[in-house]
């Protein structure tokens, strides 16, 4: 277990969490079904190579896990990249790094409670989509207003009932091509040579990455961790493994249940229903109906719990370091967690869902963005490995600290290069209002600084 007092930070939250938690946060964090809600678009990018798709896509965001890994343990406190990039290269670049990283974690909690209450709207259509929205936001409001151990109980529920749905979806249709249905068994998801292209799998790989976001998450609970530093890393990499395992075993089922191939490689799924077809090919009507249940309970409120859990703690880390609003760094001394940043996430997340609600392109818009932030945050969690150990400390373990980091940062440059113009469009913009920010702080005199460090070498 680590001592944070070593960095100028007083222990206020609970160390309650073991490796098995940390374990199933990430894992709930990424959502072991998340592909049913992606699955089409990710099958038309990739010339329907899907399962291909998530294979690089998890050895891509591997180096990034290695990374991650690589500096939790130099620096175990909450705040993720904006923690390790401002002690591990310099303060300026933490704000800025946890600016950009802000697009992501304040983002995505309104994007999955947009796409559950869409998707039970068109389960239950008699309950509009604003009403399924503020339902599910005020759920998960308390349940993490609760605690930490609060949430992890419940991971534990929901984890458990997303791997039964998902078995049941990996039997039914494995029963089914056992029996004729569908194209029967083919290598085609990991590899068709009619379709095949580099460009094309790297432009899916941008999609599936959305489904991988959510191990990073796991950094941000190393304050409410019992474990020793390096069990986080393990537990981040371990989750990933596991997650990616799911996603190319599910995808690739469904890929060979698919009932009209060509018209999805040509149409792409504008209704976001695909893997619910092929579920249907698969089992019938109430095998579609029940993975569509479970998409909108796993992003409404397993998925979006963590996420708000992770960005209050983001909040909290930035704000007790004066980088933020100082009342967010305010802790409910009986629940013994970041109680208004909670709440503003929360507050933020119902008034975003809402208005994106109300726009066609919501939720493209919102999935496009947060990528966009998690990528190039990540960029500089890799050089902060770089600087920190290789430079500052002259480590000589150049796989760990000079390869892996090199490899994983020109992996997500590629997808940031070629992300969607609007995305980068916005993501600059809000990455320009963040510079403005700190040029604020240092003409008003409150140069960005870290607890502890009042130099680069103090973070030796």
């Amino acid at each position: 277990m680590a001592d944070i007092e070593k960095f100028g930070y007083r222990q206020e939250l609970s160390r309650s969490l073991s490796f098995t938690d940390l374990l199933i946060y990430g894992l709930i964090f990424m959502v072991p079904i998340a592909p049913f809600g992606i699955f089409g678009s990710v099958y038309n990018g990739s010339g329907g190579m899907v399962a291909l798709a998530y294979v690089i896509g998890m050895v891509a965001m591997m180096f990034t896990a290695l990374s991650y890994a690589q500096m939790v343990k130099a620096f175990p406190m909450a705040g993720s990249v904006y923690s390790y990039a401002g002690r591990g290269i310099a303060p300026p670049v933490g704000f800025l790094a946890g600016w950009v990283i802000l697009l992501d974690y304040v983002l995505v909690p309104g994007l999955l409670y947009l796409v559950a209450s869409v998707a039970m709207h068109s389960l239950v259509p008699g309950v509009p989509v604003w009403l399924w929205l503020v339902a599910f936001v005020l759920l998960n409001t308390v349940v993490n207003y609760l605690g930490i151990k609060m949430t992890a109980r419940v991971n534990r529920i929901m984890l458990a009932a997303e791997v039964v749905i998902l078995a049941i979806f990996l039997v039914v249709g494995v029963v089914a091509l056992a029996n004729g249905k569908g194209d029967g068994f083919s290598w085609s998801p990991l590899y068709n040579a009619d379709t095949f292209s580099w460009s094309v799998v790297f432009g899916a790989v941008s999609i599936a990455v959305l489904s991988f976001l959510g191990f990073d998450g796991i950094s941000m609970l190393a304050e409410e961790s019992r474990e020793e530093a390096r069990q986080i890393g393990r537990a981040m990499v371990g989750a990933l493994l596991l997650a990616g395992t799911l996603f190319v075993v599910q995808t690739w089922v469904a890929a060979l249940l698919v009932p009209d191939a060509p018209g999805l490689l040509a149409n792409g799924d504008p209704e976001g229903t695909a893997f619910y077809d092929a579920a249907r090919a698969a089992g019938g009507g109430w095998l579609a109906n029940l993975t569509a249940l479970a998409t909108a309970i796993a992003w409404g409120f397993a998925n979006s719990l963590v996420a708000q859990a992770a960005t209050s703690r983001l909040l909290y880390a930035m704000a007790r370091d004066g980088q933020m609003p100082r009342f967010l760094s305010r802790i409910n001394e009986r629940h013994r967690v970041p109680a208004n940043a909670t709440l503003l996430v929360a507050a933020v997340s119902l008034v975003l869902g809402l208005y994106m609600a109300s726009r066609d392109d919501g939720i493209s818009l919102l999935s496009t963005l947060v990528n966009f932030g998690a990528m190039t945050a990540f960029l500089a969690l890799h050089v902060a490995v770089i600087v920190h150990y290789v430079v500052r400390n002259h480590s000589r373990d150049w796989w760990r600290h000079l390869i892996v980091p090199v490899i994983g940062f020109l992996i997500l440059l590629y997808v940031v290069i070629n992300a969607d113009i609007a995305a980068q469009t916005l993501g600059f913009a809000w990455l320009g209002v963040g510079v403005i920010v700190l040029i604020v702080f240092y003409v008003t005199g409150r140069r960005p600084a870290l607890a502890g460090l009042s130099s680069p070498e103090d973070s030796r």
